[in-house]
C-alpha cells in the first residue's frame, strides 16, 4: 500500500471519528476564571442563542485534551473567584484537530485547550479558525523506568540519551508502553521525540530525517509491549504487568500516576518534545466568550495560580520566577525539532502505524444470536465494513461469530498483506456481510474459545479480544467457569485484554467484570454509534 493510499484511508477514518458523539466523554465542570493575553472586556448581555443552544454571558465552551481533567481543582477556584463558567468537552488531541479543521468545532465551542498546537499549526485549513493562543503550563515527554531496570542497566538517570534508550531496547534489555500516536498527542510527541533524537536532526524534522532514522526506529519499537488510546488506561495496564520495564509519556503523567517512586523519570539529555497547553480562541467565538477567555488566561498565568497548577498537576510553570513543584527536576533540556510540514508528520504517523510498530492480532467475538436479527445485525455488518478502513498493514483479524456456541464453520482469519491489502479488507467485508443470526448467547464460552485460538501469542505482536454482544449469557459456561479459566492461563496469555462493547440489552455489570478481570476496558455503544465504539478500541490494539 502506498503512503498516499494509506494517508487517504487514515483521513477517512478520522472523518468517521468526527461523527461520533463526544458528549459521553465530557465531564460537567462548572468553572470560573479570570485572566488572559486575549484583549476584551466582559459585557453584560442577555443569553445568546446560537446553533439552537442558549448560552449565558461569561460561559466558555472549550474543546480540551483529555488529560486536562486534572485541572478541575484549579478551575473550581477560578470559578469562585471570577464567575466565568467553563464547559469542557474532553477528546484526544488529534481528534480535536480534525474537528477544528472540518469546521465542526466552530458550531459547538469558543476555544480549544490542547496539550500542544504543534500539529494544528501544520494544517493550513485551521489557520483561519484559531487566534490568540496563550501557553498555560508545560510538560516534556519523558520515560518512566522501574528503578530495578535503571540499576540493571547501570544508568545515571540525569545523563541518559535517546541513543542509549535505543541501544537497550535493541539489545532486548528494555521494554515499554506508549500511547497510540494516531489518537494521543502524548504518543505523537513521544514518536517525534524518538525520531528526532535518533536521527540527530538539528532543525525541523524532514522526510530524509525520518528515512535515515527508520532502521533504528524499527528496532526501538520492537520494545513496545503496551499500546493504548489513553494515558490513564496505559498506566493501569502497566501496573498489572511485571514484564514491562518502562512507560513513555508526559513527565506530569508519569509522576502523577506513580507518585510513590515506583518509576524513575528520565528526560533524555539530547532533548525532548514539550507540551505547552495553550488556551486558544476560535475566531468564530462570541465577543463575550472572547472576553471570558481573556480573563481566564490572565488568571491562570498569575504567579499564585501558576504555583498551584504546578503543585496540583506536576506540570511546569510558564511564568518566570515561579518555582516548579519539588518533584520536578530543575535542569533544562533542549527542545527537539517538530516536523516542518504536515507531509512529514503524516508520513511519520503512517510509518509508525504500518511499518514501525508491532503488528496486531485481534479476535472479534461477535454475538450473532437470534436476538441480533434485523436492525442490530445490520448495524454490526455496517460497523465492521467501516472498520476495515482502520486496519493496518501486517494486522491479523479474526471474526469469530457465536450464538449458543462459537459458529466454528464461520470463523475466518485474514492478515493484511502490505503488498496487496485490498484482498484481506475485501474478504473481511465479505465475511461481515455473510453473518446471520441464530441461537442463544454463549458469552463466556466464546471468549474462552478466543483465548484458545490466540494460544501462546508471539512476543512480537499486540494481541486483544473484542467482544460485542447485545444480551446476557444464556448458554455455555457461567461467569465462574470463565474466571477459573482465566486464572489458569499463563502470565503471557493473561496479557491479552478483552474489550467488551455494551450494545442492545447486554448486561453492563457482566461485561464490566470481563473487562476488569482481563485488564481491558468497557466501551458503551448504547450512548453512541457501534462503529464509533469499534473505532475507539483501535487505539488499544
Amino acid at each position: 500500500m502506498t503512503t498516499t493510499t494509506r494517508t487517504t484511508t487514515r483521513t477517512r477514518a478520522r472523518a468517521r471519528r468526527l461523527r461520533r458523539t463526544f458528549a459521553g466523554l465530557a465531564l460537567a465542570l462548572l468553572v470560573t476564571a479570570t485572566g488572559s493575553s486575549c484583549d476584551g472586556t466582559d459585557r453584560a448581555a442577555d443569553p445568546v442563542e446560537r446553533n439552537g443552544t442558549e448560552f449565558a454571558p461569561g460561559t466558555l465552551r472549550v474543546l480540551a485534551s483529555s488529560e486536562l481533567t486534572d485541572m478541575e481543582p484549579v478551575l473550581e477556584t477560578a470559578r469562585r473567584a471570577t464567575g466565568v463558567q467553563v464547559r469542557p468537552t474532553y477528546v484526544g488531541t488529534l481528534d480535536a484537530v480534525e474537528q477544528i479543521a472540518s469546521g465542526q468545532a466552530d458550531k459547538d465551542y469558543d476555544a480549544v485547550w490542547l496539550s500542544s498546537n504543534d500539529y494544528l499549526r501544520l494544517r493550513p485549513d485551521t489557520a483561519k479558525r484559531i487566534t490568540g493562543e496563550t501557553p498555560i503550563m508545560v510538560s516534556p515527554v519523558a520515560l518512566g523506568v522501574r528503578p530495578a531496570a535503571v540499576t540493571r542497566l547501570g544508568w545515571d538517570p540525569a545523563k541518559v540519551t535517546w541513543s542509549q534508550l535505543h541501544r537497550a531496547v535493541a539489545d532486548g534489555e528494555l521494554s515499554y508502553g506508549m500511547t497510540d500516536p494516531m489518537r494521543s498527542n502524548s504518543g505523537f510527541s513521544a514518536l517525534v521525540s524518538v525520531a528526532s533524537g535518533l536521527s540527530g536532526a538539528q532543525a525541523a524534522l524532514t522526510e530524509e530525517d525520518v528515512r535515515r532514522s527508520t532502521p533504528k526506529l524499527k528496532e526501538f519499537f520492537t520494545g513496545q509491549k503496551l499500546t493504548s488510546g489513553s494515558s490513564g488506561w496505559l498506566a493501569t495496564a502497566y501496573g498489572r504487568r511485571d514484564d514491562v520495564d518502562a512507560l513513555v509519556n508526559y513527565e506530569s503523567v508519569l509522576l502523577s500516576s506513580f507518585p510513590s517512586g515506583d518509576l524513575t523519570v528520565i528526560r533524555p539529555t539530547d532533548g525532548v518534545v514539550t507540551a505547552d497547553y495553550p488556551l486558544t480562541l476560535l475566531t468564530s467565538a462570541r465577543p463575550e466568550a472572547k472576553a471570558a477567555a481573556g480573563r481566564l488566561t490572565r488568571y491562570l498565568r498569575t504567579p499564585e495560580v501558576q504555583q498551584r497548577i504546578t503543585g496540583t498537576t506536576l506540570r511546569r510553570p510558564v511564568v518566570p520566577g515561579v518555582r516548579p513543584a519539588s518533584a520536578l527536576a530543575r535542569d533544562q533540556r533542549r527542545e527537539l525539532p517538530f516536523p516542518g510540514s504536515r507531509a512529514v508528520a503524516d508520513g511519520l504517523l503512517d510509518a509508525y502505524d504500518n511499518t514501525l510498530r508491532r503488528p496486531s492480532r485481534t479476535v472479534y467475538v461477535l454475538d450473532t444470536s437470534g436476538s441480533m436479527a434485523g436492525e442490530r445485525l445490520d448495524r454490526l455488518k455496517s460497523a465492521l465494513a467501516e472498520l476495515t478502513g482502520d486496519f493496518r498493514d501486517r494486522e491479523e483479524v479474526t471474526l469469530m461469530p457465536f450464538g449458543s456456541a462459537v459458529k466454528r464453520g464461520e470463523v475466518r482469519t485474514h492478515t493484511v498483506d502490505p503488498a496487496s491489502p485490498a484482498a484481506a479488507l475485501d474478504a473481511i467485508r465479505s465475511d461481515a456481510r455473510g453473518l446471520s443470526a441464530s441461537g442463544g448467547t454463549a458469552i463466556y464460552s466464546s471468549v474462552q474459545e478466543a483465548y484458545r485460538f490466540l494460544g501462546e501469542a508471539p512476543g512480537d505482536t499486540f494481541t486483544s479480544i473484542v467482544l460485542m454482544t447485545d444480551g446476557e449469557n444464556t448458554d455455555g459456561d457461567p461467569a465462574t467457569a470463565f474466571d477459573a479459566f482465566y486464572r489458569s492461563l499463563s502470565a503471557e496469555r493473561k496479557g491479552t485484554p478483552v474489550f467488551p462493547i455494551l450494545f442492545g440489552d447486554s448486561d453492563r455489570a457482566e461485561l464490566d467484570h470481563i473487562a476488569s478481570l482481563t485488564g481491558g476496558k468497557l466501551f458503551d455503544a448504547t450512548r453512541g454509534s457501534l462503529d464509533g465504539a469499534f473505532e475507539e478500541i483501535r487505539g488499544y490494539q
